[in-house]
C-alpha cells in the first residue's frame, strides 16, 4: 500500500508557512500600531508636526501591512478572510485606522489627538485576536458559497470601526469641556484660579479645538456609523431569509445589534436638541462604544446563537 505520510507531511509544512508568511505582516502591523500610539501621545507633549507626521505614517503603514495579512491569508486560505473572530478583529482595526486617517485628514488636529486612544485600542484588540487565530480552516458549510458574507459582515464591522473613533473624540471631548470650565473658573477671581490650577501633563489641551467642534465631529462620525450599521442589519435580515426562511430570528446577536442601533439613534436625535447637548451626549457615546464591545464579544463568545464563534 503507498505511503501517503511524506505528502501530508509536506502539506502540514506548506500551510504553516502559509501561515506564518500573513502572521508575519499582521505583527508588523502590530508593531506600527505600538509605536504609532506613541508618536501621537509624543504629540500631546511636544505638540510640533514631526511627532504628528510620524504617528501619521506609523499608522498608514501598520493599515498596508494590515490589508496585506488579510490578502495573503484570503489567496491561501480561498474563502474571505473575515470568517472567524481573529479575522473579523483584523478588519474592524483595520477599518478603524484606515477611518482615523480618512477623518484626521478631513478634521485636522482634533482627530490627530485621538490618534493614542485609536491606536492603543487597535493594538490591544490585535493582540487579542491572535489567540483566535485558527489558521487556514476552509469555512464551515453554511457560509459556503454565500454572497452575502461579502457585504454584510465588512459594512457591520465599518460601522463598529466608527463608533470606535467616536468613543475616542468623546473621551476628547469630556477633556477639553473640563478644561474649558477651569479655565472659565480661573477667571473669576485669584483665589478660584489657584484651586482649579491644570496639570502640567494637561498642557496640550491648549492645542485641542474646542468641545464643540469636537462634539460636532463625533456627531458626524456617529452618523456615519450609524448609516453603515443600518445597511449592515439590513443586508443581515436580507442573509437571514435567504438562509433560514426569516428576516428575523430573535437571535441574541440580532437583538444586541439592534439595542446598539436604537442607542446610536438616540443619540442622534438627542443631538438636535441644544438642551441635551454637552457631557451627557459623550458619556452616551462611550456607553454606547461598551455596548458594541458587549455586542461583539459578549454575544459572540459567551452566548450561544447563530452568530456564536464558540
Amino acid at each position: 500500500m503507498p505511503d501517503y505520510s511524506q505528502y501530508n507531511t509536506n502539506a502540514a509544512a506548506l500551510t504553516d508557512a502559509h501561515v506564518a508568511a500573513y502572521m508575519a505582516w499582521y505583527h508588523v502591523a502590530i508593531v506600527c500600531y505600538l509605536f504609532g500610539a506613541a508618536a501621537f501621545a509624543a504629540y500631546w507633549f511636544f505638540r510640533n508636526r514631526p511627532t504628528a507626521a510620524t504617528g501619521g505614517l506609523l499608522a498608514a503603514a501598520g493599515v498596508v501591512c494590515q490589508a496585506t495579512s488579510l490578502g495573503v491569508r484570503w489567496v491561501y486560505s480561498g474563502h474571505v478572510p473575515w470568517n472567524d473572530l481573529y479575522g473579523s478583529l483584523s478588519v474592524v482595526t483595520l477599518f478603524a485606522v484606515s477611518l482615523f486617517l480618512i477623518f484626521g485628514a478631513r478634521f485636522g488636529a482634533g482627530m490627530w489627538f485621538a490618534g493614542p486612544i485609536v491606536l492603543t485600542v487597535s493594538f490591544a484588540l490585535l493582540l487579542y485576536a491572535q489567540g483566535w487565530n485558527k489558521g487556514l480552516e476552509p469555512l464551515v458549510p453554511s457560509l459556503q458559497n454565500n454572497y452575502w458574507i461579502y457585504y454584510h459582515v465588512p459594512v457591520v464591522l465599518a460601522a463598529y470601526a466608527a463608533f470606535l473613533i467616536a468613543f475616542a473624540t468623546s473621551i476628547l471631548y469630556l477633556l477639553k469641556k473640563g478644561d474649558e470650565e477651569r479655565l472659565a473658573a480661573a477667571g473669576k477671581s485669584v483665589g478660584a484660579a489657584v484651586a482649579t490650577a491644570r496639570p502640567a501633563w494637561l498642557d496640550w489641551l491648549d492645542l485641542v479645538p474646542a468641545s464643540g467642534a469636537l462634539e460636532v465631529i463625533t456627531y458626524r462620525v456617529i452618523a456615519i456609523g450609524e448609516i453603515l450599521l443600518t445597511v449592515g442589519i439590513i443586508l443581515g435580515s436580507l442573509w437571514a431569509h435567504d438562509a433560514w426562511g426569516s428576516y428575523w430570528q430573535n437571535d441574541p446577536k440580532e437583538l444586541a445589534a439592534l439595542t446598539c442601533w436604537i442607542w446610536y439613534a438616540a443619540y442622534l436625535h438627542l443631538h438636535t436638541r441644544p438642551s441635551f447637548r454637552g457631557p451627557r451626549l459623550a458619556w452616551m457615546s462611550i456607553i454606547g462604544f461598551g455596548a458594541v464591545l458587549f455586542c461583539y464579544f459578549g454575544v459572540n463568545i459567551w452566548i450561544s446563537g447563530l452568530h456564536s464563534y464558540k
